[in-house]
């Protein structure tokens, strides 16, 4: 025991060591604060109908009307039965928010460089050039949690991979099954697809390495017990996945029926994304530099310059106070690089990348090749439409790829490839084994390329660049050509700045190395020297965008929203209705009310489609069939008020016309000038519920549909009617898990005018129920309950088959 304890504890100091400098980077949450992330923001304005119900009667609900006038609530926090892997996940996440993710970056990279035989203090590190690389640190700034989540778990997922590789088989398999379930709980599946396309990587140089060596039984073996893994890893979660699957093709990630585009001109057909959206945001091939050298290209879209900049100055030259000037030049647009937006470089670091070049001349065999090929996979994908040639093939032929967008993203696989390979330069370094001259040679030219690139910078700067962004002609226009001089001034200083900043960390890097080759500097030492040298480099970095200034009192966050006078008056209203709102961002509405706005990237698609054809447009004849009674908008003085609709159709309504019309086109053409009080407009042969040509009805005066009852999984009506007719509900059609009744009896609804629900109503009174009740979510639960139930058997067989083993080594 004693032996055990004294192993294990470097590893509990190491661990120690990741919470002591999680909290300290993010040091407000001791303090009570939460760092104000804007996604997460839009996200609680989102998620406030479903929180609030869950409060009130202790079920969870599958739908929320509080968003995009209704849509599933799988993407937004949805709490599944049986989903024990989740709690595994929130106990590792023990820590305050973002702090959280931040050790869990620590913790997974830390694992995987064990697994790979790296000393604990050179995989600590290792961790620490992971963990604090800028653009991790960046999305916890923002809100990107859900992707900084996945991207946690993905060397742990390696990890793994590697021990199952190893013929470790059993630990292989139980690591790899906890690991990808965990990778699946984040439930970003841009990340997971991404750290895919690394293991396909990882797989290949495995492949050749095992031909070479003549051991590809091992090889396809390894691969089938991580195939059952994955398997297994997936049923765990088995609920979210079958959810999320089911509602991907009905979401804006889904193929469309349209061939149009709102203005009427052509729309190319597609499975996936538009490839302009899904290369909007395309490295520029100048930007890879931003990774050696933090503002290559001028930062991001908002970098604080301070009093002494040309920005400045040239604001105070056009009228602004010293206070105004100040604040403007807080945010100068510095960034001058192709992509729309940039929040800030994503840099990984010139410590660790002077070690990444080191390593290329001292690493050999299939660790080295599987990491940078890696890292050319990545980088090159990331340019986008600026390798239009490549990122294309992978849009049109590469399966799934087109589901996703910002292709920079893809830059998370650089961003752990690097630090693996870089540390393991320093191992070759400490390895007695490698020859002195070839750890120089690997010195000379580290050093000459690293350092030989940014004297090239420095000298030729003027030469190479010229300094210009794509919005200069805005800043022009609107401010004139001497504030875009003062930018362009500004830009090469900062250039000037971080070059020289990474030229010296170079050299630092190189010192240290030299020292220790010449026997003036120990192992030990050494490795202290480069954990503060790397430290000061990306956390000198990461505090420019993501600090202190950043966190707000608990309610700022848990109540980010507060009603404005035109939400009070609304409220007033208990009535059942929807609400647009032409003046706040896109979710506060979603906060207060049932709200045709919304924010989120995989909405309902066909929803989509009507609001960029009609309702971005205030077409009435659309507002009124989604039942919008209030819209938010803002008067001459800049007063926000609300407009009262009294032409909005009501919860539900009997129409004189079913009226059939050919195609997609057809049907959401018809909507802007269809008389949607009387005449409901479908597609032929798309629902065998709905006739197969144009149907009437007769409807009399007293004829009348009426909502009774509403929760978000629940609508109950009653209709009184003395003909058969034909219903229209002001709902979002989602043919999933909505589950209709007429006095208790099941029957089924349809899809008419293009995204709402239609039912056939026999003669007479009648009561209605609409109910969300999805069996995907019943199906799964059970799937999960079960597969959690054998992976805790096969947990507890594996440690007891290890037990056994090391007592039967011992004997």
């Amino acid at each position: 025991m004693q032996f055990s304890i004294k192993k294990a504890l470097p590893h509990i100091l190491v661990l120690l060591g990741f919470v002591i400098l999680s909290l300290a980077y993010f040091s407000p949450v001791l303090q009570g604060k939460e760092i104000y992330q804007s996604d997460i923001v839009q996200f609680i304005g989102m998620n406030k109908q479903q929180k609030d119900f869950k409060a009130q009667t202790g079920e969870e609900t599958y739908w929320t009307n509080g968003a995009f006038a209704g849509m599933p609530t799988y993407q937004l926090g949805a709490r599944y039965p049986h989903n024990y892997i989740k709690k595994i996940d929130s106990a590792l996440r023990f820590l305050p928010r973002p702090a959280d993710y931040l050790f869990l970056y620590l913790l997974s990279f830390y694992v995987l460089l064990l697994v790979l035989k790296v000393d604990f203090k050179l995989a600590a590190l290792g961790a620490l050039a992971f963990g604090f690389s800028t653009y991790l640190i960046i999305i916890l700034g923002v809100g990107h949690n859900s992707k900084a989540h996945a991207i946690a778990y993905m060397p742990l997922v390696l990890s793994g991979i590697v021990l199952t590789f190893r013929k470790k088989y059993i630990a292989g398999f139980l690591l790899t099954v906890l690991a990808m379930g965990l990778e699946i709980v984040s439930n970003h599946f841009q990340m997971t697809y991404y750290l895919m396309l690394l293991v396909l990587i990882l797989g290949l140089a495995y492949l050749v390495d095992a031909y070479q060596k003549k051991t590809l039984p091992h090889f396809f073996k390894s691969v089938g017990i991580l195939f059952g893994a994955v398997i297994l890893a997936v049923a765990l979660n088995a609920t979210s996945v079958m959810a999320t699957q089911e509602y991907v093709k009905e979401s804006t990630r889904g193929k469309t029926e349209l061939t149009i585009n709102p203005d009427g001109s052509p729309k190319p057909i597609t499975s996936g994304l538009d490839k302009d959206y899904i290369t909007q945001f395309s490295y520029g091939f100048a930007e890879t530099f931003n990774l050696f050298i933090p503002r290559f290209m001028g930062g991001g879209n908002g970098e604080d310059v301070g009093k002494d900049s040309a920005t400045y100055e040239a604001f105070r030259k056009l009228g602004a106070t010293t206070t105004q000037a100040a604040e403007e030049a807080k945010r100068a647009p510095l960034y001058w690089g192709e992509q729309p937006i940039v929040e800030a470089p994503a840099y990984v670091g010139a410590v660790i990348l002077f070690l990444f070049v080191f390593a290329l001349f001292l690493v050999k065999g299939r660790l080295k090749w599987w990491l940078v090929g890696g890292t050319i996979f990545s980088l090159l994908l990331s340019y986008g439409k600026n390798l239009g040639f490549l990122t294309n093939f992978f849009i049109d032929y590469v399966p799934f790829y087109n589901k996703f967008r910002a292709v920079t993203s893809i830059q998370v696989l650089l961003e752990l490839c690097i630090p693996v390979l870089g540390i393991f330069g320093l191992v070759r370094l400490f390895n007695s084994f490698e020859k002195r001259e070839e750890k120089l040679h690997a010195l000379k030219y580290a050093t000459a390329i690293t350092g030989g690139l940014a004297l090239l910078f420095l000298v030729m700067k003027s030469s190479l660049f010229d300094f210009v962004g794509v919005n200069d002609g805005f800043y022009s226009k609107n401010y004139g050509p001497d504030f875009v001089d003062a930018l362009k001034e500004d830009r090469k200083s900062v250039f000037t700045t971080d070059t020289l900043r990474s030229l010296a960390l170079v050299l630092l890097s190189a010192g240290l190395i030299f020292a220790y080759l010449k026997d003036k500097l120990k192992e030990n030492g050494l490795i202290i020297a480069f954990t503060v040298l790397m430290l000061f480099d990306l956390v000198g970095v990461d505090r420019r965008y993501v600090n202190n200034d950043d966190f707000v009192a608990s309610i700022q966050m848990n109540k980010p929203f507060e009603a404005n006078e035109a939400d009070k008056a609304i409220l007033q209203d208990d009535g059942y209705y929807r609400v647009y709102d032409l003046v706040s961002g896109p979710s506060k509405a979603s906060y207060f009310h049932n709200s045709l706005n919304g924010y989120n990237a995989a909405e309902l698609k066909r929803y989509r489609e009507v609001f960029d054809f009609y309702i971005s447009k205030n077409n009435i004849n659309v507002l009124n069939m989604f039942n919008t009674k209030y819209l938010i908008a803002q008067g001459e003085k800049g007063e926000v008020f609300p407009y009262t609709n009294e032409e909005a159709n009501g919860a539900a309504w009997f129409v004189n016309q079913l009226k059939k019309v050919d195609s997609a086109n057809d049907e959401i053409m018809a909507l802007d000038s269809l008389d949607n009080k009387h005449v409901a407009v479908f597609t032929k042969g798309k629902d065998e519920l709905l006739p197969t040509e144009s149907k009437t009805f007769k409807v009399d005066s007293l004829a009348s549909i009426n909502l009774v009852s509403h929760a978000p999984n629940n609508l109950k009506y009653t209709s009184n009617n003395s003909n058969e007719g034909f219903a229209v509900f002001s709902e979002v059609y989602y043919g999933n898990g909505w589950k209709t009744f007429i006095d208790g009896k099941p029957t089924e609804h349809s899809r008419v005018n293009y995204t709402l629900r239609g039912l056939f109503i026999p003669a007479g009174k009648h009561e209605i129920e609409f109910k969300f009740d999805p069996d995907v979510v019943k199906t799964g639960s059970y799937i999960a309950l079960a597969s959690s139930a054998l992976f805790g058997l096969l947990l507890l067989g594996g440690l007891f088959f290890q037990f056994k083993k090391k007592k039967a080594t011992k004997a």
